[in-house]
């Protein structure tokens, strides 16, 4: 290499790796939030909390790591257990442990020379690895075009808005190894068929590119995507070639190389599960698609990544990656069929390349079906195909200077790089900005109330006692607070499914981790009998799973088990045993064998921690909690959480709730509700408007907020603690702050 072509190479290099990194930076400084507000939202390092909550899991690991050499709290029977999740009773550990080793080798690499927190260093090092994924697309796609068209697609990468979202600074998440790991592999893998006529440089290629599957096995969990699509691709070309009878032998032998030294690499250094789960994870996509745990309400259903995107959605999300990938696919068609085009403009490249890169945006498309998570799938090739039609368009220019009518670019030969340059700057501007706009927004979900509650349950709590709260603020406290959480992000564990059978590491299969556990907390918190809510937490925190699967187990029947639990668990232990035989025909040993996990004699103590945000889950909550396991369903339910204003004596909301101070009238969509509840100051007054009304508003002043909600549940769990925090009869506040209220059960 030309030591000019070097010097443009680093140049390169370098400018996509800053464009990258600046723009994770903004959340840092949160940049929206008015400068005295700024401290409520970050932690004692001075930076604010991380605002994935996942992040917090990530950094539970790596401290593990650090203290203890492996990422599980302790090993039963030389298994690690994760004892902070889905406990009791705790999971095996299950996670790909690369961002952890990531952090932990980083942690260890800077405090020989500075003493730096981890939290301080997990929160930085998305912002400085993710750019490196632009590096790779920019190698990828200088074999193909110009060093113009190479750094396009670097910029195109870097500045994708949703991998700049889940990338910034302070998303301590695998999505940084995402689109690196996917775009390493396709590059090694195609310098190793480029040089397959070379047999050892094409075989260290293909054994670059299985070590580099490798290593992504160890970073996410849906690493198999890629490794399918380049077996199968590469199987239906190997077909194609010998039904036309071309010369294949040394493709083959590229192709074994990579195939099996992918599986023996997996096998033998991460352990042979990781082989079987590449045949079994086709399942994990079958399970992400229905409910594997049907006819219990599917938690999963409510994760806003999981739901399909809009086309509105993916454009937004992918920036102009979109409309350049299409214009590059559509425009490499249109050389690759005239031959003295493609000498002239696009000569490195072949139908090959075009075909897999091609079809890689279609899987990716595909995946999206199940979920706007997946549009981080279609990204790499779209970059990719974005780079070429850049390349394209600047070889055009460079063309110019041969046609009569364009004499200016003769007699300027620097023109075309100039106009080539401006190209690049012209697409990296806004492509930043509007990346850049997406995180400046941004406020972290948990703030100083968060980590105060966290205190005083790890300092006036003992070790046993178990958190529960709802599934996404899990991570956090677990993290923070060093106790058990009955439910936390990774709900049911569902990644896991298609390797349970392997082995006896999950003492019940696929049975348990399991979903069941949103419906036994979002039950507690809708029915308005407190000791059947207290009976719900009290079998949670002790016993886990174990009252609903040894039931399930005689009875074969969820509808039928659910019902029990909910007829026994609100009462006292012999009068649950009675109904167990005489209503439900279990004998005496069956009887005992669930009420000594509904009604143990040894508990564990918990505590209930609602933080605010709790109070925009009612809707989802109410639908669980009275869910129809028969019709496997639940009904419409009337909620809603919206933000009021008053105008010249009006009250009113964007959603059809309208109220005249003055006079007291009050209507929501032209209906008059069944009780008016104003709640201000942590007193309440009622007003009983409409007997015939179905639903009930509550005005929560000090907030300026507005609620909705069905009247049955008018005496609910939720209502009392939720909406009106306040004491109830079986639960008292422990301890309080401005946004986050932490209960006891009244022993």
């Amino acid at each position: 290499m030309k030591r000019k072509d070097t010097i443009i190479m680093i140049i390169s290099i370098l400018f996509i790796f800053i464009v990258g990194f600046l723009i994770r930076l903004d959340y840092a400084t949160l940049p929206r939030v008015p400068s005295d507000e700024k401290a409520f939202l970050m932690d004692s390092n001075g930076l604010p909390y991380m605002h994935e909550l996942d992040s917090y899991y990530n950094y539970r690991l790596t401290e593990n790591f650090i203290e203890h050499g492996y990422l599980g709290d302790t090993k039963i029977n030389g298994t690690e257990w994760d004892m902070h999740s889905y406990y009791p009773p705790g999971v095996p550990m299950d996670y790909p442990p690369l961002i952890v080793y990531l952090a932990a080798f980083i942690y260890y690499l800077i405090n020989l020379f500075a003493s730096i927190p981890l939290l301080t260093i997990v929160f930085w090092i998305p912002a400085f690895i993710a750019p490196l994924s632009g590096i790779v697309a920019y190698f990828l796609v200088r074999r193909f075009t110009n060093d113009f068209g190479a750094i396009a697609a670097g910029i195109f990468i870097v500045t994708a808005p949703m991998f700049t979202y889940r990338t910034m600074a302070g998303w301590f998440d695998t999505d940084i190894f995402i689109i690196f790991f996917p775009l390493l592999i396709t590059l090694l893998f195609f310098m190793a068929v480029d040089n397959r006529n070379n047999f050892r440089r094409g075989l260290s290629f293909a054994v670059f590119a299985a070590f580099s599957m490798f290593i992504y096995s160890l970073a996410w969990n849906g690493w198999q995507y890629i490794f399918y699509f380049i077996i199968l691709f590469s199987a239906i070309y190997i077909i194609l070639c010998k039904y036309k009878n071309r010369k294949v032998k040394n493709f083959i032998v590229i192709y074994s190389t990579f195939l099996l030294g992918s599986l023996l690499l997996i096998g033998i250094l991460s352990g042979f599960i990781n082989v079987y789960k590449v045949f079994m994870s086709p399942l994990e996509l079958v399970s992400l698609s229905q409910n594997p745990w049907a006819p219990w309400p599917d938690v999963y259903a409510t994760v806003s990544e999981l739901i399909r995107p809009s086309l509105l959605e993916i454009i937004s999300s992918v920036g102009v990656i979109f409309f350049s990938g299409l214009f590059g696919f559509i425009w490499m068609f249109r050389v690759m069929i005239d031959h003295k085009l493609k000498n002239n403009v696009l000569y490195k490249m072949d139908w090959f390349f075009y075909s897999f890169l091609l079809l890689w945006s279609v899987v990716g498309i595909f995946t999206l079906f199940k979920g706007a998570r997946f549009i981080m799938m279609i990204i790499p090739p779209m970059a990719v195909s974005g780079g070429i039609f850049i390349g394209i368009v600047i070889e055009y220019l460079g063309k110019l200077k041969n046609i009569q009518r364009f004499e200016i670019f003769k007699r300027h030969k620097n023109l075309v790089n100039i106009l080539a340059i401006l190209i690049l700057i012209g697409l990296t501007i806004p492509a930043a900005f509007n990346a850049n706009e997406r995180i400046s927004h941004l406020q972290p979900f948990a703030n100083d109330d968060w980590r105060s509650a966290s205190e005083w349950i790890h300092d006036n709590t003992s070790n046993d006692t178990v958190i529960i709260s709802q599934w996404s603020f899990g991570h956090f406290f677990t993290a923070t607070a060093d106790r058990p959480v009955v439910f936390d992000g990774r709900m049911g564990y569902i990644e896991t499914l298609p390797s349970r059978s392997y082995g006896d590491v999950y003492p019940f299969g696929d049975k348990s981790p399991g979903i069941y556990r949103q419906y036994w907390i979002d039950k507690a918190f809708s029915t308005s009998n407190e000791t059947l809510s207290s009976g719900i937490f009290r079998m949670l925190a002790s016993s886990g799973d174990l009252a609903y699967l040894s039931l399930n187990s005689y009875t074969i029947d969820s509808a039928k088990s659910v019902e029990i639990l909910n007829n026994i668990l609100g009462v006292k232990k012999d009068v649950a045993n009675d109904l167990l035989i005489n209503n439900y025909h279990l004998n005496q040993e069956q009887a005992e064998s669930i009420l000594k996990y509904t009604h143990p004699i040894e508990t564990h103590p918990y505590v209930l921690v609602i933080p605010d945000q709790f109070m925009f889950l009612g809707k989802d909550l109410f639908r669980y909690g009275e869910w129809d396991f028969n019709k496997n369903n639940g009904s419409n339910i009337t909620y809603l959480n919206t933000k009021f204003n008053i105008s010249n004596g009006i009250l009113c909301t964007t959603d059809g709730l309208k109220m005249d101070i003055d006079s007291g009238v009050i209507t929501w969509n032209n209906k008059t509700p069944y009780k008016l509840i104003t709640i201000s100051n942590n007193s309440h007054t009622q007003r009983t408007i409409d007997n015939e009304g179905d639903f009930i508003v509550f005005l929560l002043m000090n907030d300026k907020r507005a609620i909705v909600m069905d009247k049955k549940f008018e005496n609910s769990l939720f209502t009392k603690l939720v909406i009106k925090r306040g004491n109830s009869t079986d639960f008292e506040m422990v301890y309080k702050t401005n946004s986050v209220y932490i209960w006891n059960y009244k022993n």
